[in-house]
């Protein structure tokens, strides 16, 4: 029982995020997310999303490359480099985007750290606006002490910008498990009222707000848990389900050891400290 509390929280501590409806323009940025990631080579660095009508589309200064999308026929284009200097259609915004998620790619985002996300969580940028879903669908998340929804990505470069994150939990609740006089769900929940500053973190990360609706089946976890137990008062009425939603927002401190966070990481160095009645204490 222990261990899944642990676990639970440790979840929730990963980060909390409202279902935005997919739009052309916020599955663009998922669609040029996805290529920044997959195709460095044409794409090499995170650029904003211009909006000069009818077009939505970023441009590579490093390969002299633009892609984008073509909001009057649906379709995505590209323009320079190999592609020349007239804009070729690679295909329709739905279809690619379609591929992605079939592939698994997620549209991963360059503000967060996807690496072990759960499988049907997707994700999409929009200006500072991440939001991650599992797009109303109950996904399996077998492991949650893995779990990974928008972790700050390691940094190969000192940025000197630190960011203090702070969560609002708006709604929550676990469906398919009662335990008479434990408040699981309020422990859950106060967990997820916690602060966290990063030192050294990206500026894709600064004054970021990343809104979450999910659905977890956290039948498995909670099965292995209880397995061989008997505990009088417990009702395991699989599948059990955790149901969250939430908005997480960052903003830019002086210093990351003058705030009230829980904890504080270093991006960089891969430094981390916990706070410890007021002190923080390094713990790696």
């Amino acid at each position: 029982m222990k261990r899944f509390i642990l676990s639970a929280c440790a979840f929730i501590l990963s980060a909390h995020f409202q279902l935005a409806s997919a739009t052309p323009a916020s599955d663009t940025d998922k669609l040029l997310n996805w290529a920044e990631k997959t195709f460095p080579q044409f794409f090499p660095s995170h650029q904003a999303t211009q909006n000069i009508e009818p077009w939505l589309f970023r441009f590579y200064p490093e390969t002299n490359v633009y892609a984008g999308v073509n909001k009057n026929d649906q379709n995505v284009y590209v323009l320079g480099g190999p592609w020349g200097n007239n804009p070729k259609v690679v295909d329709t915004l739905v279809n690619l985007i379609t591929q992605i998620d079939n592939s698994g790619g997620n549209g991963s985002v360059a503000a967060c750290d996807t690496t072990d996300a759960v499988s049907g969580v997707s994700y999409s940028q929009s200006g500072n606006i991440v939001t991650v879903t599992t797009n109303g669908q109950c996904v399996l998340a077998p492991d949650l002490s893995k779990a990974n929804l928008c972790n700050i990505p390691e940094q190969s470069t000192a940025s000197g910008i630190s960011v203090l994150g702070s969560n609002r939990l708006t709604s929550s609740s676990i469906s398919g498990l009662e335990i008479p006089g434990f408040d699981l769900l309020g422990l859950v929940n106060s967990a997820a009222d916690v602060k966290h500053c990063t030192k050294n973190a990206p500026a894709e990360t600064a004054n970021l707000i990343v809104n979450s609706d999910l659905c977890l089946d956290i039948t498995a976890p909670v099965t292995e848990n209880f397995a061989g137990l008997s505990i009088p008062g417990i009702t395991l009425s699989p599948p059990v389900k955790y149901f969250t939603k939430g908005t997480y927002t960052n903003a830019i401190v002086g210093d990351c050891f003058a705030t009230d966070a829980a904890s504080i990481s270093d991006a960089f160095t891969g430094e981390l400290w916990v706070n410890q009645g007021g002190n923080f204490v390094k713990v790696k």
